[in-house]
């Protein structure tokens, strides 16, 4: 009888167990925010992506994409968001990033009571879980385990080809300009730098001392670099480059004419990062 007893207490412990971890899991993943408020640029990208951009009541000034973006009220920028504009949304939630946003803003909102969502992947690798986090704390986790998949296929897809023709002959040094003037590039630690290595090339900037380090022309005809690729920035970038491609004539990238200017993609850990993929690809064939 004693046995039975003692078996009978270890099942309700073990049930009680099972019921607290349900507990915790459904408070993690309830019912999706009505109200959402987003602090990053790639956070808005991957919320309109789950299909939750109708719930968005707050982004920063630099939310842009996708063009839906633009027309959520603003907060203020990444480092510098306005408290009282956050409040005054009455956010059932606010997502913040590791990547920008300020520690102490995340401790006042929780300080408030307010409930918030950190989002910490901060390199490619880390994107897929991030998104499957995100999704199970909106309450869309279905959604966010297929974009998770899609993004884990495109990165498969290349490791997988990279394996089959992995050539040391084809390795190709790489520069990638944020900014012709002055001159800023993309160094060690970003998620340029992390698909330059995924396509098995080298960034001639990622000895550097900084995520974004000023980059100097002797710098780089020192380097030699066999494609220079310009991402996109608020001014033609054809022309903004062209004095400084002009300085760099000498340069085996711009001598064989190989300068490929690409899209923000890749300026932001979110959704569109397969394509930014894709298209840096395309500058390296």
């Amino acid at each position: 009888m004693a046995e039975k007893q003692y078996s009978m207490e270890k099942l309700i412990i073990l049930f009680l167990v099972l019921i607290s971890h349900f507990d915790a899991y459904s408070a993690l993943a309830g019912e999706t925010p009505k109200r959402i408020i987003s602090l990053a640029p790639s956070i808005t990208e991957t919320l309109f992506a789950l299909g939750l951009g109708d719930n968005i009541v707050g982004v920063t000034n630099f939310c842009d994409f996708p063009e839906e973006a633009k027309k959520k009220p603003k907060i203020g920028g990444m480092s510098n968001p306005s408290l009282d504009a956050v409040v005054s949304l009455k956010p059932d939630i606010v997502v913040v990033t590791t990547d920008g946003n300020p520690r102490e803003f995340e401790e006042r909102l929780r300080s408030m009571k307010i409930r918030t969502f950190v989002f910490g992947s901060r390199r490619l690798k880390e994107l897929p879980g991030g998104i499957r986090d995100l999704g199970v704390a909106m309450g869309v986790r279905e959604r966010a385990d297929k974009l998770a998949k899609e993004m884990e296929t495109t990165l498969n897809s290349f490791n997988n080809s990279l394996r089959v023709t992995r050539d040391a002959s084809l390795r190709k040094k790489v520069l990638f300009i944020i900014w012709p003037e002055p001159l800023i590039v993309a160094g060690p630690g970003t998620l340029i730098d992390d698909v330059i290595r995924l396509l098995d090339n080298e960034n001639i900037a990622s000895r550097a001392k900084a995520t974004y380090p000023k980059y100097s022309i002797e710098e780089i005809i020192h380097q030699a670099p066999d494609v220079i690729i310009i991402g996109k920035g608020h001014a033609d970038m054809k022309e903004a480059s062209s004095s400084l491609l002009e300085r760099l004539k000498s340069v085996p990238a711009v001598k064989n004419k190989n300068v490929c200017y690409v899209s923000d993609s890749l300026y932001r850990l979110g959704p569109r990062v397969a394509q930014g993929i894709e298209e840096f690809a395309g500058c390296l064939r």
